[in-house]
């Protein structure tokens, strides 16, 4: 079936125009200002931007382990809601993505409960850079490595596992990157100070600027002499931005995750354990570099790090409470309000949401709106406030830090393979996405 996007403000390939995109089934015609159809279904565009569909290419979805948190179907719901046609999945899950039997697991569930397409990141451990080689180059968009501790207790420590990971990681290698020793140190000292679980507002001291700044400059290190593809996961601090080169998308990456862009050392007093999450959401000096690294090249994602937790599971300070937080659903209208706010056009937000995940991460046709692309995009429309109540989340925690909030824009239609995924407030639960191809 053909449909015509009619009539909205295309946002492609640092270009702004009114026009229409052309879908046949699953594939892109034509986009452009005079593309026309006699015998297509028009879905009026009028009023409305038109982007390609975000490429949200850091998450946790939870599935299997933790599903009383997340599983694949509430968080894809969750995607589409927000205008997110493709996700790439962490792999510190219960198992672990560390064999190729886990990861075979994965994308089995998916195919039965994704919403949207995806795909899954294989985990690093100390002891199996042995399988690296085993892996499919054109199923899974990368390998994580945790060069610290996070949800999954997944910590790479020994040099040596190091040094064999970088050197045998043919795709890109995506590093989370904090100092374990640096943060077991603080933690005790604040401890001793506070008590056994200190507040959250000392998180950003605990797991600190040198915490991620020394394991950072090891990564940076280690890519260099191994000619690693290195993608540096949510930086939060102004001094490993500073690090970055600009614009080179295929060899040192960076990405930013929208809650670091949009939150600071400020909101603990009033959000609480809803906002913490590793690394740390720091001072404002931090946010403020993070954006102009939006701007001039050195950040070239933005992803969301969506982890969702049960509330009852962010109870405590700074040592008990969990780190994480659910965002998929509402990080284009977040990024949009910075838009509005002149932090960056919405030609950048593009790129960094769409177009530069799909380049480094090398994903075959997917992230523009091209001729003979998968017909991946998403309607917003602006000047629409509407406010986030617990009723239109998806995610199955039903929490979210914006919670109160209004917004000025609207994900308004998600289509997904050409398949209206979402549409005015309504997910298609009984469509399912496909898996994403690379390279």
């Amino acid at each position: 079936m053909r449909s015509l996007i009619r009539g909205g403000v295309i946002v492609n390939e640092g270009r702004k125009f009114t026009g229409s995109v052309l879908v046949d089934d699953d594939t892109i015609l034509a986009c452009g200002p005079e593309v026309s159809s006699a015998d297509a279904n028009v879905i009026d565009a009028t009023g409305c931007y038109v982007l390609p569909g975000i490429i949200d290419s850091h998450v946790h979805f939870r599935e299997p382990g933790m599903t009383e948190k997340a599983d694949m179907e509430s968080e894809s719901r969750a995607a589409a809601a927000g205008g997110v046609t493709t996700f790439f999945d962490m792999p510190n899950t219960v198992p672990q993505t560390t064999t190729l039997a886990a990861l075979d697991e994965k994308f089995r569930l998916a195919a039965v409960k994704s919403h949207v397409n995806y795909s899954f990141f294989f985990g690093a451990t100390n002891d199996n850079a042995s399988l690296f080689s085993q892996l499919d180059p054109h199923r899974i968009p990368g390998i994580k490595l945790f060069m610290g501790s996070s949800t999954g207790n997944m910590l790479v420590d020994r040099d040596e596992a190091l040094e064999r990971i970088f050197r045998e990681a043919r795709l890109p290698l995506v590093a989370h990157c904090e100092d374990t020793a640096i943060i077991n140190r603080n933690m005790k000292a604040f401890k001793e100070r506070y008590g056994d679980d200190p507040e959250v507002w000392t998180h950003p001291l605990i797991r600190s600027e040198e915490a991620c700044l020394a394991s950072t400059m090891k990564a940076i290190e280690l890519a260099v002499k191994h000619q690693t593809q290195l993608h540096l996961a949510h930086l939060s601090t102004q001094a490993e931005v500073e690090l970055i080169p600009a614009n080179c998308l295929h060899t040192i990456t960076a990405e930013a995750t929208v809650g670091h862009l949009i939150f600071s050392c400020k909101d603990y007093q009033r959000l609480g354990t809803r906002i913490k999450v590793n690394p740390a959401i720091k001072s404002i000096n931090d946010q403020e570099e993070l954006r102009r690294g939006l701007r001039d090249g050195r950040i070239s994602t933005v992803a969301t790090d969506h982890a969702p937790h049960l509330l009852t599971q962010k109870q405590g300070g700074a040592a008990r409470a969990a780190s994480g937080m659910p965002m998929i659903q509402f990080s284009l209208p977040a990024m949009l309000e910075l838009v509005d706010e002149g932090v960056i056009t919405i030609e950048r937000m593009v790129e960094l949401m769409a177009h530069h995940p799909a380049t480094i991460f090398s994903v075959r046709q997917r992230g523009f709106l091209r001729q003979g692309y998968k017909a991946d995009l998403v309607i917003v429309r602006p000047d629409t406030p509407w406010e986030v109540t617990a009723d239109v989340i998806e995610s199955r925690c039903k929490w979210s830090p914006l919670e109160g909030h209004t917004f000025r824009w609207r994900v308004e239609k998600t289509l997904c393979n050409g398949h209206l995924v979402y549409d005015d407030g309504q997910v298609d639960v009984n469509y399912y996405g496909q898996s994403v191809e690379f390279r």
